[in-house]
């Protein structure tokens, strides 16, 4: 018996003046593939285990032929009118296994952005360094060895090349929209976040890849990679999220459900359900907190990642002394369910 595909998808990529696939285009990404799928894959691509192919007009006649034969549902059309300046690829992994290839990467990424696998459940070990720094234009995605050459092209044509930015992520809505998302300046959502159904991100919200929100949410501060947050919660305006990426950190730092964190406030430790840290307030995971009762009396002092898993407490700094402490909350946020409703 053939082992199930993990993952796969045809995509449409772009190459630079030397011949390299710079990025790729997947509309629609596949997972958890059945076996007769992954055993006419296998034939087609020769591949043993992860890897990807371009196709060649054989293999694309091969996976015409299978789309007539009901394989490969809604892939149909996709390599359609296909330019000669791009390429048609097909990428497969038979387990989930760190991207080594360009197409891999993108792959892993789309994965993310079409809510086909959540933050921190698929392997990206490696990616940043697979990923290339791309000029993102009006033009489309160009190498950085090809950009004076394409300005000068554009010129001499009357054109301008606008540079969007000079990154190793696109922006995701250049690759594909969620549904029943609000997204205010697309510019700040990199391709490989995951965007819940709900979501509304405000112009100064930020969500980096392998981060995101798990439903209703509203996002007006930063999210950071490796960083999930819970549906019903708030994150007010330039507030943040600690990311795993900064010094080499390797704790997640996650938000649970219907939490907020005020405007200028942040978080370097995991957040429980239906907590709030007060405006201005930034609580890393070694911050030494004086814990109360409901009724203001000292518990104990403990650090915050210690008290990580307890729900419905209240951050805050007391004017008085300066000291942060906790206090339990029995009250919770609710979002306004007509304002994130994006239908």
């Amino acid at each position: 018996m053939i082992k199930e595909l993990h993952s796969y998808a045809f995509g449409i990529g772009t190459k630079n003046s030397n011949g390299e696939i710079i990025e790729v285009f997947y509309p629609r990404p596949k997972v958890d593939v059945n076996e007769l799928e992954t055993k006419r894959l296998l034939e087609i691509s020769s591949l043993k285990t992860a890897g990807f192919i371009e196709l060649s007009e054989r293999q694309a006649d091969q996976i015409r032929e299978s789309f007539k034969e009901g394989l490969f549902e809604d892939q149909a059309g996709i390599f359609d009118g296909v330019s000669a300046a791009k390429t048609s690829i097909l990428v497969l992994q038979v387990e989930d296994v760190a991207p080594t290839t360009i197409p891999e990467a993108y792959l892993k990424l789309h994965l993310l952005s079409h809510r086909l696998a959540k933050p921190n459940s698929i392997n990206l070990n490696g990616l940043f360094g697979v990923l290339k720094n791309i000029a993102w234009t009006n033009h489309g995605p160009i190498d950085l060895i090809d950009l004076p050459s394409s300005q000068l092209a554009a010129r001499a044509k009357g054109e301008m090349l606008s540079i969007d930015s000079v990154d190793k992520f696109p922006r995701m809505t250049n690759y594909f929209v969620p549904s029943g998302v609000r997204i205010a300046d697309t510019s700040r959502v990199r391709l490989g976040a995951y965007i819940g159904d709900g979501t509304t991100v405000m112009h100064e919200g930020f969500v980096n890849f392998n981060a995101g929100t798990e439903g209703v949410a509203m996002i007006e501060g930063r999210i950071s990679a490796g960083v999930l947050v819970g549906s019903g919660s708030d994150l007010g305006g330039s507030s943040s999220t600690m990311g795993t990426l900064s010094g080499g950190g390797t704790e997640l730092v996650s938000v649970g459900e219907n939490c907020l964190i005020g405007a200028n406030a942040g978080i370097g430790f995991p957040l429980a359900d239906g907590c709030t840290i007060e405006a201005g307030l930034y609580v890393t995971a070694g911050m030494k907190i004086n814990r109360l009762d409901e009724n203001g009396v000292l518990i104990e002092v403990v650090k915050a990642k210690d008290i990580s898993s307890v729900k419905n407490l209240v951050f805050r700094r007391n004017s008085l002394s300066g000291n942060v402490e906790c206090i339990p909350d029995a009250s919770s946020i609710s979002l306004n369910e007509e304002l994130h409703s994006h239908n």
